[in-house]
């Protein structure tokens, strides 16, 4: 008795990863090829896709030049795209003692609100432990359509 084949369409994944400095050129950097990137993978400037992309690196970004920096050590960003279903933007700094936790900001406080705005915009996001040292900030965003 045989069992029956399951043909599934083959699946390609695009990978990105740049290395920045910890500095806000770098997480501004980031987010400029990010977005070239994107259209360079036929998601093109303007689209809901890449505007939503855009803003989840600048944030992750900022928040790695800002809260996980340490003197001398980049940070580094990786897309992984799979097309039609998935885009993964990890974001990762060497300061793996400080880790981001979403909290409800008072309506006075000047910062805070960042991580409000990744849970809001992503499907999902998640910390994870970087080998050999520090953090990762994972965001991801479902591309296709329910």
């Amino acid at each position: 008795m045989t069992s029956p084949v399951t043909r599934e369409a083959p699946v390609t994944v695009c990978v990105f990863t740049q290395r920045f400095s910890s500095t806000p050129r770098g997480a501004r950097l980031a987010r400029r090829l990010t977005l070239h990137q994107l259209d360079r993978w036929r998601i093109p400037y303007g689209s809901e896709a890449s505007d939503t992309a855009a803003l989840l690196v600048a944030e992750l970004a900022a928040n790695a030049v800002t809260h996980g920096r340490v003197p001398g050590r980049d940070f580094e960003l990786t897309l992984s795209y799979t097309p039609g279903l998935r885009l993964r933007i990890d974001v990762s700094d060497t300061r793996g003692e400080r880790r981001p936790a979403a909290t409800t900001p008072g309506p006075l406080d000047e910062g805070g609100r960042g991580l409000l705005l990744v849970g809001a915009l992503a499907s999902r996001w998640a910390v994870l432990d970087r080998v050999p040292v520090g953090k990762t900030v994972r965001a991801e965003l479902d591309l296709a359509v329910p």
